[in-house]
């Protein structure tokens, strides 16, 4: 069964009746750029064809009822309720799955109070973005309901609107201190082409990728090592990068230039000073992978990719055995560049490999895992894909 499916079946199987509409959003691959988000540098990741779906209707009164094929039981709340929810300071009141949901809602609310639209609806949600993979399920989830509000609500938001909601939604409502990439990445979703993003003024600009014709896939290796944002690994990772930007006497890390890192080491500890330069250094990653997508084609920017799983694991500190496993069994079997995608902390790893080495790569990584007496990986492709749209 697809989820789009699954979607509108756990929706007949609640309330009895069809839903208004369907609409789904993907989740994202990160190509470069990691945790260069918050510190309002540079980005370029893209959506892929995984989707959450939900599948929603009006309600005649002001009640919020949402479910989803990953909970055995729906949450109902009031309108008026959100606002004693959230922001959660870090104390969910629901269960965190409905969070994303509810928090949407929220948000929509809080940017358009008076908005005459605004009612009761019921919603289900299913998914096939495999969660806790680093692919950004949860911006998927926050994507599918913010389109299905903006059209039922009849709020009239555009894609960066909604993107900032889903942030929002994420920070204040689920308490998971994430930038606004994700968010972004799967609202501007264009097939065949990564989102150049600049974090800092949230101008995009698309960057055709290349991989088709250039005979190359992408492959996403799911460690099925479990990671979440609202843990304190990632926290800490953060307030390094803040730390670093006051001892520098700038707003943020996207204001530190490669030469800056000499006078950064003088007058930071280890930490802190490894911290800022996998930001910095990777900022610079980013820039050059879109000039050479540009200028050269996507079989040059396989070094970028692996020199920025080497800042994550040894500067950032945030690659796990599983992740670092599957990079180097990817890279000796042939694979033009890998690295870790996303959060860190477990999750995946991706990796730039010409379609004739797809199978040999998969091999490896797999022999690679068994040897370790890891899970089994889930390993599959993806390629650039559109962003949120109204499937039924």
């Amino acid at each position: 069964m697809t989820a789009l499916s699954a979607a509108r079946d756990l929706f007949g199987a609640l309330t009895g009746a069809e839903p208004d509409g369907i609409w789904s959003a993907p989740g994202r691959v990160n190509l470069i750029g990691e945790h260069t988000d918050y510190n309002e540098g540079y980005v370029l990741p893209f959506a892929i064809p995984h989707r959450t779906y939900a599948a929603a209707r009006l309600r005649d009164d002001d009640r919020i009822v949402v479910s989803s094929t990953f909970a055995d039981a729906p949450v109902e709340v009031g309108l008026d309720e959100l606002s004693a929810l959230f922001p959660s300071e870090g104390d969910l009141r629901v269960p965190e799955w409905s969070a994303y949901v509810l928090g949407v809602a929220w948000a929509l609310r809080e940017l358009n109070p008076s908005a005459p639209g605004i009612r009761g609806v019921e919603i289900a949600i299913a998914s096939d973005v495999p969660v806790g993979a680093g692919l950004s399920s949860s911006a998927a989830i926050e994507g599918a309901v913010a389109s299905a509000l903006n059209d039922l609500w009849e709020l009239g938001l555009d894609p960066v609107a909604l993107a900032r909601a889903g942030r929002r939604a994420e920070n204040e409502a689920v308490g998971a201190p994430t930038g606004i990439m994700d968010q972004m990445a799967s609202m501007l979703g264009v097939a065949d082409a990564a989102t150049f993003l600049d974090c800092r003024t949230l101008e995009t600009q698309s960057v055709p990728t290349g991989f088709t014709d250039a005979g190359l896939e992408l492959l996403v290796i799911d460690t099925r090592v479990k990671h979440a944002h609202s843990t304190g690994g990632y926290r800490d990772r953060r307030d390094a990068c803040e730390r670093g930007a006051t001892i520098m006497g700038v707003p943020a890390l996207r204001d530190v230039s490669v030469d800056d890192l000499s006078r950064a080491a003088e007058l930071m500890d280890d930490v802190t000073f490894r911290r800022v330069r996998h930001i910095v250094t990777e900022n610079q990653r980013v820039l050059d992978t879109v000039a050479a997508l540009r200028t050269d084609g996507p079989r040059a920017i396989g070094d970028l990719l692996t020199a920025s799983h080497a800042s994550m694991r040894d500067d950032f500190e945030i690659s796990v055995a599983e992740l670092d496993t599957a990079v180097a069994a990817a890279l000796n079997a042939g694979a033009l560049g890998a690295r870790m995608t996303g959060g860190g902390f477990g999750g995946a790893a991706i990796a730039l490999v010409s379609h004739t080495d797809v199978i040999a790569v998969t091999d490896a990584v797999e022999r690679s895992f068994a040897d370790a007496g890891y899970l089994a990986p889930h390993i599959f492709t993806v390629a650039p894909s559109e962003g949120p749209r109204r499937d039924a």
